[in-house]
């Protein structure tokens, strides 16, 4: 058997809402297009998705698009949404959202694992996940906010 990497990456940012609000809206994979980058197409019921639901999603890479079969393996409501994919190019990824109440508001930590890459990534690969994680947090953060005030209004 080949070696294998365990690649973990885990972000999280404070997000003025309730942790169903923040929960609802990231395991909605209609949402991700808007605030992931990568996302280019979402083929899935527009509703945040339970377990054993299946979503695909096309994503783009530096080799191009793919395409990624996803499995919500786990929700426990509303505190977390676990979903995952097989891909040839590196292994099984596990995406894992987690919500805390934090004062008024929640801690989101979104969690991107690979239990069994082929090969480690290299720094430039672990900071443009860094990278992309901050700019996905932040448009959460914008969209779940944005959507509160609009509600309350």
């Amino acid at each position: 058997m080949a070696e294998t990497v365990r690649f973990e990456r885990s972000h999280d940012i404070y997000i003025e809402a309730s942790p169903a609000e923040v929960l609802d809206y990231v395991s909605n994979p209609c949402s991700w297009p808007e605030w992931m980058p990568a996302t280019h197409h979402i083929d899935s019921p527009d509703r945040p998705l339970q377990q054993g639901e299946r979503f695909t999603e096309r994503w783009g890479t530096s080799r191009g698009e793919v395409q990624l079969d996803w499995l919500v393996a786990e929700r426990d409501h509303p505190h977390l949404w676990v979903a995952q994919a097989e891909t040839s190019f590196i292994g099984l990824i596990v995406a894992r959202y987690t919500t805390v109440p934090e004062g008024s508001g929640t801690r989101y930590t979104r969690r991107i694992l690979n239990p069994a890459r082929p090969k480690a990534p290299t720094a430039e690969m672990v900071q443009r996940v860094d990278e992309e994680a901050a700019i996905c947090l932040a448009n959460i953060k914008s969209a779940v906010e944005r959507r509160r005030s609009t509600v309350r209004r």
